[in-house]
């Protein structure tokens, strides 16, 4: 009978918030770190090396040495779900697109598990960024196991709210070594308390809480919500920018930024009094605009503007702190400028190509900031007739100046 190894994680992902933050916590804090990866390349290399590095950028670059570590690839069913079946804890950060995927190797191994050690329940660490990931999470997995599954005893669905910035790398960077990978010195993983099965593994940087939603709305209506503002009002400002440090050691687009972020601070007070502080929140916003500068990330505009479906999308860091707004009677204005200055992003990659569903964005927009306030932010111009008068104002004074010096 496989027997259950408590200080093994197995992790689903190895990417860049895999590797640099959820697999070196674990692997620093005496865990086996097992990756599961479609990438053969890169999992044949950790095997080959069992360990890689994480390079922090920042004023003193210092490089990490994750030892502990192993990789199976996804595409050997039997063994990940093995891996599965007997690990100490699981978590999984392949981004949305990739979760399809995962929800059958899942199934199969928490199948395995309750066969072979029927009182071992297992936790699942949702290391990606969306809000109501254990809902998600459940409906598919349920779907997936047996009638009759003792899923509310057996699974533990935690939620994160992921902080850590993470770049693109460059080509070079990857040529250099495919197992290497670059990351700010941040190293919080703010997750849900209440959620555990088990329990919460005795690990430093590990940072639970009671009110989970609370935590992903701080991240995206604070963290996010500043960084697209920087993007955005970056763009208008000078289309010629290339990294987020440079648009925010302009003065004036800082403070513009900062504004919106103040504002969405007041909005995340409304939702969750008693929750948060305004001087808590205010600490927080400041030490996330000096994060954001950070040079040595080399964080691109174009990184992180670009899905603008997405991103402007009606529950999302933009317009989901101004719809939240609206509902608690709050004003939204600093936020709504960034918004609208996100509606002409074209910015480019380093070959100097844009995400397809960006060029459609595009050509929505040829036909009016209207349809794209209604179709991609979800707002009722019958409803919101204050909010289509002010975007109006406001687009009207992007197509003639840089952002208003009085805004």
């Amino acid at each position: 009978m496989p027997i259950i190894q408590q200080n093994k994680i197995v992790l689903f992902g190895a990417g860049k918030i895999g590797r640099s933050f959820i697999g070196q916590l674990f692997s620093r804090g005496g865990y086996e770190v097992v990756f599961v990866d479609v990438y053969k390349q890169l999992i044949d290399e950790l095997n080959i090396r069992r360990c890689y590095k994480v390079i922090i950028k920042s004023d003193n670059e210092e490089v990490l040495i994750i030892s502990n570590a192993r990789g199976v690839y996804a595409g050997d069913h039997e063994s990940v779900a093995m891996e599965v079946a007997t690990a100490g804890i699981v978590s999984v950060s392949v981004g949305q697109n990739g979760l399809p995927g995962i929800f059958p190797l899942l199934a199969k191994g928490l199948t395995n598990r309750l066969i072979n050690q029927p009182d071992a329940p297992l936790d699942i660490i949702i290391a990606e960024n969306m809000r109501n990931a254990d809902l998600y999470f459940r409906d598919e997995l349920k779907r997936l196991l047996p009638d009759g599954y003792p899923f509310n005893e057996r699974v533990g669905l935690v939620e994160t709210s992921i902080g850590k910035m993470v770049p693109i790398m460059l080509k070079k960077d990857v040529d250099e070594d495919i197992l290497q990978v670059f990351a700010e010195p941040y190293n919080t993983l703010i997750l849900d308390k209440k959620a555990f099965k088990n329990p919460i593994p005795a690990i430093e940087g590990l940072s639970p809480k009671d009110n989970m939603k609370a935590w992903v709305d701080r991240k995206l209506f604070i963290h996010n919500l500043g960084h697209a503002a920087a993007a955005y009002i970056g763009y208008h400002y000078n289309p010629g920018f290339i990294y987020i440090h440079e648009a925010l050691d302009v003065p004036h687009i800082l403070t513009l930024v900062r504004k919106a972020m103040l504002q969405s601070s007041e909005i995340l007070q409304q939702l969750y009094p008693g929750e948060f502080t305004e001087a808590g929140l205010t600490n927080h916003i400041d030490d996330l605009l000096k994060r954001f500068r950070n040079k040595a990330l080399g964080d691109t505009i174009y990184r992180v503007g670009c899905d603008l479906p997405r991103k402007l999308g009606p529950d999302d860091r933009l317009a989901g702190a101004i719809k939240a707004a609206l509902a608690h009677g709050l004003p939204y204005d600093r936020i709504l400028f960034p918004l609208v200055c996100g509606f002409n992003f074209r910015a480019q990659d380093e070959q100097g190509n844009r995400l397809p569903q960006d060029i459609e964005f595009a050509a929505l927009y040829e036909q009016g900031f209207q349809p794209v306030l209604t179709k991609i932010c979800g707002f009722d111009p019958s409803q919101n007739v204050d909010l289509f008068n002010k975007a109006q104002l406001i687009e009207e004074r992007l197509k003639n100046t840089n952002p208003d010096k009085g805004n």
